[in-house]
């Protein structure tokens, strides 16, 4: 006997979208035996970016909620847009992302033989007939909403003759765009994908998976929906802009007379400061704009991977921005709210100095290197405490100083004190200066020996505590600043004679060089820090045991907008 599916319980602050409503209603009529089935349908034509995060969660989440399951299925129609490369990464992605689609991994491409045969279905009950017009003339006789398209003059013909046409165009006989397989549908509906769409055309192209056995193949339209009733999907999860399809999808079905599954529409994710489209990514990509599909500024699952986001905190996203009917835009800064929540958890702290002065305790012994402690993370009491050496030459960040302060500022300046953090409390007593520039090349300090970090007589208050490193000790390593892609909010919002690229941010990534304690000595590939003060950082795959590359995940502090309620 078939297991029912039972929802998990609920956090009590969550309630439910309107998808789970409708599963839910599903369940307690007894449609389709109460199961629930779903699937993941991407096409392997590109790199998955955040918008498909979102559907991953959704989907597969359903399915684990209501003791479902979920399917993993390739749209792969389209040879000359595929490659086993995006196959590749999709799962990766999925998995990365905390998934398993367990032994349920399929491809369109897996029921060609089954779609020619529905094909041939509707060919013999007079549904569809091959038409030899070409691409440009089918569209313009496809009319505008507002005008009804015209009918082919070979949409008359007969099965016999259809049925022989389709044969031979499966066979080869034809070269690419003489002919195509078209649904007789109705030219005046209102719903221009009614209007004899076309199901399948000529395309003499090596496939991924299938080689050269197919010379024609089915169009997406065509595939999707029959591939969904063929896996017994009961909630077929699609976005909005599928919405005006649903109608012939059901014709189809109804037409072969096969298992129906049920289609929800929900918005699609936008996030402001990107682009989502993956042809403009695809051409970011290939015009150098950015440095491949893992670039971390790019949205793609694996930019963001590489940038240094947890498969945990993009989970948390899609569950905060929740699921809507209408199309909405989601501010990028939710999004890094959401790592900066996950990483404040889960990162060690560190400290680094990415724009260092240098600064000289005259009043501390020349050759001697103490040990400060620190805690590794103030969240994780198991993360233990952290050594650090202490010497009488340190870096501090430039911004830390300044010779002529203004009010409410509380880091160092002449004749002022501050403490270096888990160290001692020290006193600006004079700077030197590029004589040339004027720049601040030194700044000579005394220190208070008695005010060291945990002693009991450091009981000495003072309102500024820096960051620090020990010069000699220092490791240094390049550290890629990374910021939003675009300087606009909506890229595709477009000026009169402008194109999306023309927002392209100039400043979206700095490289420089910054100084680190030690304990960075022995981080991995994609190990996360929180630099004390600065950010969150992560070890980029272009480090090496000579040069240690870092990514900036994110700030501390959103600099470009605050975090709106998610309504």
């Amino acid at each position: 006997m078939q297991d029912i599916a039972k929802p998990e319980e609920e956090k009590p602050t969550r309630s439910l979208n309107f998808i789970e409503e409708i599963i839910e209603e599903d369940i307690r009529n007894g449609v389709n035996e109460s199961r629930v089935h779903t699937r993941f349908p991407p096409e392997p034509n590109g790199y998955l970016h955040i918008g498909h995060a979102k559907s991953i969660c959704l989907n597969f989440g359903l399915g684990k909620k209501y003791h479902g399951k979920t399917n993993l299925r390739f749209d792969d129609t389209n040879p000359v847009k595929e490659d086993v490369e995006y196959v590749d990464s999709i799962m990766e992605d999925v998995k990365w992302l905390g998934f398993d689609w367990e032994d349920r991994l399929f491809f369109a491409s897996d029921y060609f033989e089954q779609l020619y045969e529905y094909a041939v279905i509707l060919i013999r009950k007079g549904s569809a007939y091959v038409c030899d017009m070409t691409a440009e003339e089918i569209s313009e006789t496809r009319g505008t909403p507002t005008r009804a398209g015209k009918e082919s003059p070979f949409r008359s013909r007969s099965v016999e003759e259809n049925l022989d046409l389709f044969a031979r165009m499966r066979a080869g006989e034809f070269p690419d765009g003489t002919r195509v397989l078209r649904a007789r549908i109705d030219m005046g509906s209102p719903n221009m994908h009614m209007r004899d769409p076309v199901l399948y055309r000529i395309l003499h192209a090596h496939h991924h998976r299938t080689g050269s056995q197919w010379c024609i193949y089915p169009m997406y339209d065509f595939a999707h929906g029959q591939s969904d009733s063929i896996e017994k999907i009961t909630h077929s999860i699609c976005t909005l802009e599928f919405e005006v399809h649903r109608p012939l999808y059901e014709w189809f079905i109804r037409e072969i007379g096969i298992y129906a599954p049920r289609q929800i529409e929900f918005a699609r994710l936008n996030v402001t400061y990107t682009v989502m489209s993956k042809r403009k990514l695809l051409e970011l990509v290939r015009d150098g704009n950015v440095k491949g599909w893992d670039d971390p500024r790019m949205p793609t699952i694996c930019g963001l991977r590489r940038r240094g986001f947890t498969p945990e905190s993009i989970r948390n996203f899609a569950e905060t921005i929740g699921v809507a009917k209408r199309d909405n835009v989601i501010d990028v800064s939710l999004l890094e709210f959401c790592i900066r929540e996950d990483l404040n958890k889960r990162a060690n702290r560190l400290m680094a100095v990415l724009n260092p002065v240098r600064v000289i305790i005259d009043n501390y012994p020349d050759d001697l290197v103490e040990e400060m402690e620190s805690v590794s993370n103030p969240e994780d009491e198991s993360k233990g405490k952290r050594r650090m050496p202490f010497s009488k030459n340190l870096l501090i960040e430039r911004e830390d100083f300044m010779e002529d302060p203004p009010n409410k500022f509380f880091r160092l300046a002449p004749g002022r004190e501050v403490r270096l953090k888990a160290a001692y409390i020290i006193r600006c007593e004079s700077v030197v200066k590029d004589p040339e520039t004027g720049e601040i090349t030194e700044i000579h300090c005394t220190y208070d020996p008695l005010t060291k970090s945990g002693m009991p007589e450091s009981n000495r208050k003072v309102k500024g505590t820096l960051h620090w490193v020990s010069e000699k000790q220092a490791v240094k390593a390049e550290i890629r600043l990374y910021d939003r892609l675009f300087t606009k909010e909506n890229p595709d919002d477009l000026e009169e004679g402008r194109t999306y690229k023309d927002y392209l941010n100039p400043d979206s990534l700095k490289t420089i060089t910054g100084f680190i304690e030690p304990a960075v000595g022995s981080a991995g590939i994609l190990d996360k820090f929180q630099f004390e003060r600065t950010g969150y950082f992560s070890v980029d795959h272009d480090s090496t045991s000579e040069n240690l590359v870092f990514n900036r995940v994110v700030p501390l502090k959103d600099s470009w907008a605050k975090v709106e309620k998610v309504k």
